[in-house]
């Protein structure tokens, strides 16, 4: 029986959110700001084919902003991950496994679940993650996650395939390789891209060719085995319990300039307690605790001008065993 995982990913997903919320901006450009409304974090397709780049700052396309009258959410985090929950519990009706990889995508394993109708199996996911949730999706279907991932690239950037896109056939995966520029897959980062095009390597079916003990000596094991994975050998499992964090992170950026101590101390007090909730709901404890604040980097820091000034608080998290060892201090 051949394997098949499927990749479902939300569709823009931080502006899908807004708009579950305010369906009348549906089709209409929308796009949702960073911590501090200073930066493009997440932009609808209309967004998109205006030629606006994920972090351009604000003040950069202000005018293009009033132009096509670009609807501008602040982030609301807290509802996204909410949404989220929401997704992936629908997700799980559907496969007997299933690893959340981010907050807005899931790999399903569907071996023998849908091999007679993969791809009516797809449209049934999407239509029942937007009845659920009213978050669009798309499926990508293939017999390891690295063409899964393929796949549900393909779904995203052709509208004609209806959202939902099955490379289980080598047919159709060789074709769709030769007009995908390697850049694209899965785990392939800008400086190894580099590196492939000055080898000749330009599309997706150039690095499948390769031998992947050659790719391993020019670069090393995580290439090698992503082009065993294009080639429809499995090396990635599917990971149904997420290990816990090693290091937790909470930080935010002030929309203004700070100049009162209370403020900040009120601030990294809140970021300490939420910090302390992560670390309790993964039954973890720590032996280390970083404060950091700075001011922005690339902002002048003179009286006249606005700063926006960034506070934080960092948790090194250890395994609970370790919990009876003195406490580093701070």
């Amino acid at each position: 029986m051949q394997p098949l995982i499927a990749l479902v990913d939300c569709n823009n997903f931080y502006v899908s959110c807004e708009r579950v919320f305010r369906p009348d901006l549906i089709g209409k450009p929308v796009a949702v700001l960073s911590n501090n409304d200073s930066c493009i974090v997440a932009r609808s397709r209309e967004v998109k084919d205006l030629g606006i780049k994920m972090g351009v700052p604000l003040f950069q396309i202000q005018q293009l902003v009033n132009q096509h009258q670009i609807q501008l959410f602040s982030s609301n985090y807290t509802l996204y991950a909410d949404i989220s929950a929401r997704v992936m519990s629908t997700l799980e009706e559907f496969a007997p496994s299933l690893e959340v990889y981010s907050i807005d995508e899931a790999f399903l394993d569907l071996t023998g679940v849908c091999d007679k109708a993969p791809m009516a199996y797809g449209q049934r996911i999407r239509k029942t993650v937007w009845r659920a949730t009213g978050i669009p999706v798309c499926v990508g279907l293939g017999p390891t996650k690295t063409l899964a991932k393929l796949a549900n690239f393909a779904a995203k950037k052709w509208q004609q395939s209806g959202g939902v896109v099955d490379l289980s056939e080598p047919v159709r995966r060789d074709k769709l390789m030769r007009i995908v520029p390697v850049g694209e897959v899965w785990g392939i980062g800008s400086r190894t891209r580099t590196k492939l095009n000055q080898l000749g390597i330009n599309t997706v079916w150039d690095l499948a060719r390769q031998p992947a003990d050659r790719i391993q000596a020019r670069f090393n094991g995580v290439v090698a085995r992503t082009v065993l994975e294009l080639n429809g050998i499995g090396c990635l499992e599917l990971e149904e319990i997420v290990p816990d964090k090693q290091q937790i992170v909470c930080s935010r950026s002030f929309s203004r300039r700070l100049t009162a101590f209370s403020e900040v101390s009120e601030a990294l007090a809140e970021y300490c307690s939420r910090a302390a909730e992560k670390l309790r709901y993964q039954h973890s404890v720590t032996s280390c605790i970083s404060i950091f604040i700075r001011t922005a980097r690339l902002t002048p820091t003179s009286r006249n001008t606005s700063v926006q000034p960034a506070s934080g608080l960092r948790l090194q998290p250890r395994t609970p065993e370790l919990s009876l060892l003195p406490q580093a201090e701070c």
